[in-house]
């Protein structure tokens, strides 16, 4: 279910809740609505309400986070793709055969990465080419020291690249679970029926409630995308690794 659609659900469910509050008001004898029962329920709700305001900051910190040091993985990776072609570029013209293989590799990793933005069809996702490319290093015979140290430093780069690689690919998906989310929006759905509970339907109750729904369903809009680095509206630039591509071989 895509964060779109999730947070229109929420929205219903929370401007639902309002609207099933003002309509127990109604129903509710008028004992029920004076000042004792109001305390009690203000005192249980704003309970309630402080855990799921916790919850959510908690959230919103967790995401943004996460979705910063995804940024930043992707960021770095793409700086060591052009540090490692610039290293077999100093290495010699053996190396043609395996900056040609890391080319192709990076641009395996872009489609399988961002499927919907490749200009053509989505290139294999095994990862028989950057084995390949990892073999066309190791089978370089250096002939000095210089040449040694340079196929080490590739290896290492080439290593480093191919763990973050499936780090992100590994993170892609959501880490918030459903039954979570549902528990949250449970919680916002008894503040939202005690406001209609206690609150005399007109006009500017029934905007503000749906004012406060609507930024609530926001909210966990923004989560569920930011829990999402790769697809959605707020995902990840695709711009390091095309630049570090458009690099490739120069």
């Amino acid at each position: 279910m895509s964060s779109m659609t999730t947070g229109w659900i929420v929205f219903a469910c929370v401007f639902g809740a309002a609207l099933l509050g003002t309509l127990l008001r109604r129903t509710l004898p008028e004992d029920h609505l004076g000042g004792e029962s109001k305390d009690v329920v203000k005192l249980g709700v704003g309970l309630v309400g402080t855990m799921a305001a916790l919850v959510l900051g908690l959230l919103v910190s967790s995401a943004k986070g996460a979705y910063d040091t995804r940024s930043s993985e992707l960021t770095q990776m793409s700086a060591n793709i052009v540090l490692l072609d610039r290293v077999l570029a100093h290495y010699g013209g053996e190396t043609r055969q395996a900056r040609d293989l890391l080319r192709r590799s990076v641009s395996r990793v872009i489609d399988q990465i961002w499927p919907e933005r490749s200009a053509g069809p989505s290139a294999p996702t095994s990862a028989a080419g950057m084995e390949a490319f990892y073999d066309s290093i190791q089978a370089l015979s250096p002939q000095n020291d210089t040449q040694r140290s340079l196929q080490a430093q590739a290896l290492a780069i080439g290593t480093s690249l191919g763990q973050t690689r499936w780090l992100l690919l590994g993170q892609s998906g959501s880490s918030i679970p459903v039954p979570f989310l549902v528990v949250m929006v449970c919680w916002l759905a008894v503040v939202f029926v005690s406001f209609g509970l206690f609150a005399r339907p007109n006009t500017t109750v029934i905007v503000a409630l749906l004012v406060c729904a609507l930024s609530l369903s926001s909210t966990i809009f923004l989560i569920l995308e930011l829990d999402r680095p790769f697809e959605g509206l707020v995902q990840i630039s695709s711009a390091p690794m095309r630049g570090a591509l458009a690099r490739l071989g120069q």
